[in-house]
């Protein structure tokens, strides 16, 4: 099929997305290198300037050819692509002094198409520092932010667009009317995709990618690889499709036998489990940096794998190895060319991309994002329970398990207390690895925590992250801790994180949030040395994430349980949407 919309690709988070709302809306649109020369680009009927994490006015910095903007294509610049299309067309772009990460308001005067139907004052969500100071010439400002003054221009009679906002995340209140605007109201697309097409495309990969070799897949229970493992039943046969789960040790509760009953139930035609837990945390021990424990996770998987591949009726030869990787594993792990690496994902690591490079790796689903895997497994006849669980990182309780080399006093300061953890987050699309700031606000303030966590990480260069001690000791009297990633401390997380998940599934909050990772950290004292900080979020697709308020009740009973656990000295409230914090801490 021929795109009817090309996004070009400046290296942004979420430079895919926009490609996939395209879709969603029944258009086909692909994904080009941002330098793609605007001759290979005739025929369009719109281009969209992605974001991204440089500044145009560095040197070096991601460009587009400028002819694109006299093809007569629609162009629609996002972020990045508004700056990008400002500087390079006359307007003025400099580096702000204060940031806007998540959720800002933009004040409309001029919807034009784009903006058609809309409210004057709307709800938007944002990720950069630079700013666009002044339009081009012959351009119009239709809107602006409380630190933006060009939050959307329009020139070219209506065809050239350019807005600081994202309306491909779901927390922009109206994103799907905008993208919708553009690509009917302006580009003048029409309809020409739905998902049987996606179905047939994603099988006819798996088919050309396994060729006639076996696929082998290392099965988590989740959602992604069990159905990206049912993809390959399809296209392939049960014959030529073996899954194994690996226990780790750096899994939930109750994990290894929830994955058991769901390959038995799929009547899976090949599934054992393999026992790596000493292999795994004896791989891990010493290891603080987040990447660094990652990497150590990713590469263990490597080896484990070729050590059953070598074994038994394996030892043939004829296995590729099969993966649920998603899209966002892909683009956080900075897989295309202008793009921040943010985290390396397991499936990401030396080892795995050596067999992407060798051709030995099938991905059925690592063009997807959450909400679009859910929904091709319900399509497959998944069960609910299964598709509707909660996503579980890759690495396991490891990168919830926060570690640290040595002991630090927290650092009180006007705005709270700045504890020498630190957690990774994702500013103006880049990545971020800061500490984390404390406050002791709640539940006085629960109504506005929110706003008051999201104004410090724009105002504050030094945190990514604000979290509120709901209970336990107070902060004066905590200090960060010299800790390991050991069994007693992954029990005492798995401890709290099995109370958290129990109280939300038998509460019914469960089904409110989209994710509820439960972190450890070494801030407490010498008698108990961790806290827990809880992390409920709202999300559809993991690009973007809404930091959640617990209901009073739940929350006072869920943190009494916690704290009964040994070793305990407080919980917290992660406050902090992504951008600026990723939803995991690591």
């Amino acid at each position: 099929m021929k795109p009817q919309i090309t996004v070009l690709d400046t290296g942004g988070q979420y430079c895919h997305l926009i490609a996939r709302r395209v879709r969603d809306l029944g258009v086909y649109a692909d994904v080009a290198p941002s330098d793609t020369p605007a001759h290979e680009l005739e025929g369009r009927r719109g281009l969209i300037i992605s974001g991204g994490p440089a500044s145009v006015y560095e040197p070096g910095s991601p460009t587009v050819d400028q002819g694109i903007y006299n093809l007569g294509s629609a162009v629609l610049g996002i972020c990045y692509g508004l700056q990008l299309m400002a500087q390079h067309l006359g307007g003025q772009v400099h580096r702000g002094e204060k940031g806007e990460y998540g959720m800002a308001w933009l004040d409309v005067t001029e919807p034009g198409t784009l903006l058609h139907g809309l409210p004057a004052r709307q709800r938007i969500w944002m990720s950069h520092r630079d700013k666009v100071e002044s339009a081009p010439p012959g351009f119009t400002v239709g809107g602006r932010t409380d630190t933006c003054p060009v939050g959307f221009m329009t020139g070219g009679g209506g065809r050239l667009i350019g807005i600081q906002f994202h309306p491909e995340v779901v927390h922009t209140d109206h994103g799907t009317e905008v993208m919708r605007n553009f690509v009917f109201g302006v580009a003048g697309c029409v309809e020409d995709w739905d998902q049987s097409t996606q179905l047939r495309e994603i099988e006819r990969q798996v088919r050309e990618a396994a060729g006639d070799r076996k696929v082998f897949f290392f099965a988590s229970g989740g959602v992604d690889s069990t159905v990206a493992y049912t993809l390959c039943l399809r296209a392939l046969g049960p014959s030529r499709v073996h899954a194994a789960y690996v226990d780790t040790g750096l899994m939930r509760q109750g994990e290894t036998g929830f994955v058991r009953g769901v390959f038995e139930n799929m009547a899976a035609s090949s599934f054992h489990v393999e026992d790596a837990r000493e292999r795994f945390l004896g791989a891990l021990a010493g290891a603080v940096e987040p990447e660094r424990k990652r990497h150590i996770i990713g590469e263990m998987f490597v080896t484990v794998q070729e050590q059953v591949l070598d074994s038994g009726h394996f030892a043939d030869g004829g296995w590729v190895l099969g993966q649920g990787t998603i899209y966002p594993d892909t683009i956080e792990s900075g897989g295309t060319k202008q793009a921040d690496l943010i985290k390396t994902h397991h499936n990401r690591v030396a080892g795995i991309q050596k067999l992407i490079d060798a051709g030995r790796v099938v991905e059925p689903i690592r063009s997807l994002y959450k909400d679009e895997v859910r929904r091709i497994g319900r399509t497959l006849g998944l069960p609910a329970a299964l598709l509707d669980r909660h996503p579980f990182p890759g690495p396991g309780l490891a990168i919830r398990c926060l570690c640290a080399d040595e002991a630090a006093p927290a650092e009180r300061t006007p705005d709270g207390w700045l504890v020498p953890v630190r957690s990774v987050g994702v500013q103006g699309d880049s990545r971020s690895y800061k500490p984390v700031l404390a406050v002791d606000e709640y539940p006085a303030a629960e109504a506005g925590l929110h706003d008051r966590a999201t104004e410090l990480t724009n105002r504050l260069r030094t945190v990514n992250r604000v979290v509120a001690r709901v209970a336990g000791t107070p902060l004066n009297e905590m200090s960060v801790r010299a800790a390991a990633l050991t069994g007693q401390r992954l029990d005492r997380l798995r401890a709290a994180d099995g109370i958290v998940r129990e109280m939300s599934a038998e509460s019914g909050f469960e089904d409110q949030t989209w994710q509820f990772p439960v972190v450890l950290i070494p801030f407490g004292t010498e008698a108990h040395p961790d806290s827990i900080v809880l992390r409920p979020i709202h999300s559809v697709d993991g690009m973007t994430a809404q930091a959640m308020l617990i209901p009073p009740a739940l929350l006072d009973e869920m943190v009494l349980r916690i704290l009964a656990v040994q070793g305990i000295a407080a919980v917290f409230l992660d406050l902090s949407h992504k951008p600026p914090a990723t939803i995991e801490w690591e």
